[in-house]
């Protein structure tokens, strides 16, 4: 595991994901060795619908729904700031597993 700093350089709201049918956030991290992007996606409930043969419920996409947005709260709360767009250009630690993204961090101690 390798930990490198950098800044959001994009955040966004909308669909996206998976053949664009998922709605969530969408960030682009810009790091020292390059940039990654990440987000947090739930399947949407106008692109998709819940079949009988679905390995989930609609109980189950609420759920992603709340983890969304909660996500957001605190991604907001950590840097300060009132909305997504505001997030750019915000200070990140990020952790790499070769190359891939595992996890960021606001660096709230900078802000």
């Amino acid at each position: 595991m390798e930990k490198t700093l950098g800044k959001i350089s994009h955040a966004s709201f909308g669909l996206g994901g998976y053949q664009g049918a998922m709605i969530g956030i969408h960030i682009e991290l810009s790091l020292d060795e390059g940039g990654v992007s990440c987000g947090k996606y739930q399947w949407d409930k106008n692109q998709i619908e819940c079949s009988k043969h679905a390995h989930w419920t609609e109980l189950d996409r609420d759920r992603g729904y709340s983890d969304i947005v909660r996500y957001i709260s605190d991604l907001l709360n950590d840097a300060k700031v009132n909305t997504i767009k505001d997030l750019v250009g915000i200070p990140v630690e990020a952790t790499l597993n070769d190359g891939s993204l595992k996890e960021f961090r606001i660096l709230t101690e900078v802000i």
